[in-house]
């Protein structure tokens, strides 16, 4: 429920983090706070992302159904058309991926900004800081093993889709 929205221009924090006095709260809110200086000051990775995001809320929950419907097709009138469906379902859950890697530096850059203001302030003590910025990175971490896992499943498609051909 943590988040920047960029249509509206808000920032958006769960109760927990809303209502906490404490360094992770602050950590929280200042990272949601660096996606809104990442739209003000035009921060070229958000734009792209933003650019993909109406591609990839249509195609990413269609892509693995048309990757084996082609896989399906194929199987049952030969591999014409139905190869041509699931290279096409792979081209949608390319964006997928894509957009989980240029996601990659967005968030990086909004943890840094938020470890940078905290340090600026004095927000939080040196202690507290070292574990804001362990959770900030740790948490945009995440995003590494999404993008990574979002890579494995195009080649695991990508590999059902051309490896059996000659």
């Amino acid at each position: 429920t943590d988040h920047y929205n960029p249509k509206n221009k808000t920032v958006n924090l769960s109760e927990g983090v809303y209502s906490q006095r404490n360094a992770a709260s602050a950590a929280v809110a200042a990272h949601e706070v660096g996606h809104a200086v990442q739209h003000a000051t035009a921060y070229e990775w958000l734009n792209m992302r933003s650019k993909l995001v109406p591609v990839v809320s249509v195609t990413s929950s269609m892509s693995t159904w048309v990757v084996f419907g082609g896989l399906a097709l194929g199987a049952a009138a030969g591999m014409g058309f139905g190869y041509w469906v699931a290279v096409a379902g792979l081209v949608m859950m390319s964006m997928a991926t894509l957009f989980s890697f240029i996601t990659l530096p967005v968030e990086y850059d909004a943890s840094n900004r938020a470890l940078a203001w905290l340090k600026a302030k004095n927000v939080v003590t040196q202690q507290e800081y070292e574990g804001s910025e362990d959770a900030l990175k740790w948490a945009a971490r995440t995003y590494l093993v999404a993008a990574i896992g979002s890579l494995a499943t195009l080649v695991y498609w990508g590999l059902q889709v051309f490896g059996g051909r000659d």
